[in-house]
């Protein structure tokens, strides 16, 4: 049995070989993984990047089966890292079985591109609030989370305040202490990672992605997102949302 599988493995060797075919790198593969331990979101585009690259694994001459194995295998390792990274182990199994069930229940390739992307932004973010929730006191946590759903709207200070009754001085002070960032510099940061997204997946366009995080103007907006992406909202569209698209 060990030789049948010694000589099986020395052909495919010979055979990616031949066909100019090899496997991404260790480093290449674990990069996703690093990012997601830490919360980071650039592991979702790391790994939409990884299922899609010529240098996956071929399981299955079966499309969609060959699809299927390798997601089964990136959550495997994915939910190890979230558990890592900070996020309860049972959440994290029960939610592993839970899109292993829709991993077997889809039908098409690119329904399995759309579950991996869900998958891997439910588990990023999962890992990313365990670590906000074991760094930031409760006000903190109460303000960011008010700012992650009201971007669409005018986030005062006062009205932050108001919600965890703190005066607004005190709240100011606690927020940079803890954050390192002033509330007002915060929500400019979260709109950036709203607009960087909503440029890269969604198909509003700029004047309406500017309306939508209540920037004045699109001009306003297209200032704002070149300081912090040293590019204009058009530039960065064209260049990031074909690459998510094609997985380039």
């Amino acid at each position: 049995m060990k030789e049948n599988i010694t000589k099986k493995l020395a052909y495919l060797e010979f055979l990616n070989r031949e066909n100019g075919f090899r496997h991404h790198k260790y480093d290449e593969e674990m990069q996703q993984y690093e990012y997601l331990k830490n919360g980071d979101m650039r592991s979702i585009d790391e790994s939409v990047k990884r299922i899609r690259a010529s240098d996956v694994g071929h399981l299955s001459d079966n499309p969609v089966k060959n699809l299927r194995y390798l997601c089964i295998c990136n959550i495997t390792l994915v939910t190890r890292f979230s558990i890592e990274g900070g996020m309860d182990s049972e959440k994290a199994y029960t939610a592993s079985d839970l899109y292993i069930q829709k991993y077997d229940r889809a039908k098409t390739v690119e329904e399995l591109y759309e579950l991996q992307w869900e998958m891997i932004t439910y588990f990023t973010k999962a890992v990313a609030d365990a670590k906000k929730e074991s760094v930031f006191s409760k006000p903190v946590i109460l303000c960011m989370d008010y700012v992650h759903y009201h971007l669409h709207e005018n986030i005062k200070c006062s009205v932050l305040a108001e919600k965890v009754k703190l005066n607004q001085s005190y709240l100011s002070v606690l927020f940079k202490r803890e954050t390192g960032v002033s509330i007002t510099e915060y929500v400019i940061l979260k709109r950036m990672e709203a607009a960087e997204n909503m440029l890269k997946y969604s198909d509003y366009s700029l004047t309406e992605i500017a309306d939508l995080l209540h920037f004045s103007s699109y001009s306003h907006f297209a200032k704002t997102f070149r300081k912090y992406y040293h590019s204009s909202p058009k530039e960065y569209r064209n260049k990031e949302f074909r690459h998510i698209e094609w997985g380039k």
